[in-house]
């Protein structure tokens, strides 16, 4: 007899993640104090799900990624600002900043490993901030970028949706964040997706079987760049205004923690990880000035108990429950 295929067994977990998702983003402004926290947590869940492609999904340690971040948010609210761009045209050109920041930090920071890789992203990453203090007549430097514009929805004359709403702006934001999930979905499940796997587990054997690694490292990271890019963007948008700490290394920081707790290796994981992070320094500021120490007494925990991030936990969870009820089924077959 033949083995059965797995394939469609792939395809219903694919799906019932969708519709997790699918579940997760419209419940989210129902159970939280406002329509823009729940914004926020998207757009760090599109950060920490791009970091996630480089970390989880390749093994690369990066802190750059508040480089892209911030990238996408001073470039989208230059673009619209001074030059009158729309809101797509705008998200199109911090994707495409973000993509060629990461070709740049890519192309040079992976010609090391280790160690040596990381200290080079977290170089980039000072290096960025710096440079963009420095340039305080376009960055606003310390007090940030003021005035940020939120663009309508509009095909040519006609204005589809105005985005000044929370409601509406959350709306946009949760169909951005579906379609690029889908998007990472498609990609780690293709052959690429697999090459990377490939690099995370053995790079070495990787190389000898044929591949160019640094060819694959180099395109995850303009992928991961462009999304990042989108988020810092959207970041702005929320805000109105581009802060320095958008390009500061706590920035990276944050999505990285984000993205640890979650579960490296999880894209569910990453909204998981976002939500976590932002709710607990909502809600833990208002009870303790000093909340930092509580949230890393709290990190400590799940990195120490659950190697897999909260998504590993969770399914950990599941998998039990799952195996005590397969094993009480013939008890009570067997009771009359």
């Amino acid at each position: 007899m033949s083995e059965k295929n797995p394939l469609p067994f792939a395809k219903t977990q694919s799906r019932s993640m969708l519709l997790l998702v699918i579940a997760v983003l419209i419940v989210l402004p129902l159970v939280l104090p406002s329509a823009t926290l729940a914004t926020e947590i998207l757009i760090f869940a599109m950060a920490a799900l791009a970091c996630n492609l480089l970390l989880g999904y390749t093994g690369l340690l990066s802190f750059g990624q508040g480089i892209f971040f911030g990238a996408g948010s001073y470039c989208a609210a230059l673009l619209m600002i001074h030059l009158q761009w729309g809101l797509f045209s705008a998200l199109l050109g911090a994707a495409i900043a973000g993509a060629l920041l990461a070709f740049l930090v890519g192309a040079l920071a992976i010609r090391r490993t280790g160690i040596y890789f990381v200290m080079l992203t977290l170089a980039f990453s000072q290096m960025a901030y710096f440079l963009t203090y420095t340039l305080s007549g376009w960055t606003g430097g310390d007090n940030g970028l003021l005035d940020v514009p939120r663009p309508e929805i509009r095909i040519g004359d006609t204005v589809l949706l105005s985005l000044a709403d929370a409601r509406y702006f959350y709306g946009f934001v949760a169909v951005l964040f579906l379609l690029i999930f889908m998007g990472a979905r498609r990609v780690i499940t293709s052959p690429f997706g697999s090459t990377l796997m490939a690099i995370r587990e053995n790079e070495t054997r990787a190389t000898a079987i044929g591949y160019d690694t640094r060819h694959f490292k180099i395109l995850v990271f303009m992928l991961s760049g462009a999304v990042t890019g989108i988020a810092g963007a959207l970041y702005g948008m929320l805000l109105h205004f581009v802060p320095l700490s958008n390009i500061d290394l706590m920035m990276s920081e944050n999505i990285l923690i984000m993205t640890i707790v979650g579960g490296t290796g999880s894209l569910f994981g990453s909204l998981l990880g976002a939500g976590s992070i932002v709710l607990l320094g909502e809600f833990l500021s208002d009870l303790w000035p000093r909340w930092l120490m509580l949230l890393g007494v709290i990190l400590i925990v799940i990195v120490v108990f659950m190697r897999g991030g909260l998504w590993g936990g969770l399914s950990s969870v599941f998998e039990r429950i799952k195996g005590s009820r397969k094993n009480s089924l013939p008890n009570q077959e067997q009771q009359p």
